[in-house]
């Protein structure tokens, strides 16, 4: 079997398990296996949202923006319309960074302040951003920043 066709492979029992109910709050390192396997080997910047509904289960997972090596245009207004079109009741964030290292920019972190902001409006809760790394991910949440 062929590395790509593991990791897909892979991909696809770890949505089964997010799929889940609780299985945001029972095993968040699901979430994040998911996501690396997803995201870290993309060359370019990628951001997506996981829609959930009042009980955390998954809706759908969307990736909404696409960049360059070294950043993503992210609008808050896109992703309010996505929330609202799977009616969801929380977001999860999560983009790559090509480089490897999870590590939040200040950029990262204010475009999270906004879009928390915007969501609050029409009542979704945000969770989470989780930047994916080539080897790690970092958690806003983990890290008393939402």
């Amino acid at each position: 079997m062929k590395d790509q066709e593991i990791i897909d492979r892979a991909i696809s029992i770890l949505e089964e398990r997010i799929r889940l109910p609780d299985a945001f709050f029972a095993n968040p390192d699901e979430v994040k296996n998911y996501l690396r396997l997803a995201l870290a080997e993309r060359e370019s910047e990628v951001f997506c949202v996981m829609l959930l509904d009042n009980q955390h289960g998954l809706i759908s997972m969307q990736e909404l923006f696409q960049g360059t090596i070294d950043g993503a245009s992210v609008y808050p207004r896109e992703v309010v319309k996505t929330s609202l079109a799977f009616n969801a009741a929380a977001a999860i964030f999560a983009h790559n960074h090509p480089s490897g290292n999870p590590e939040p920019s200040n950029a990262d972190r204010r475009i999270t302040e906004r879009l928390i902001s915007a969501l609050q409006l029409v009542d979704v809760r945000v969770l989470d951003h989780i930047v994916v790394g080539s080897r790690t991910t970092y958690s806003f949440a983990e890290n008393g920043l939402i």
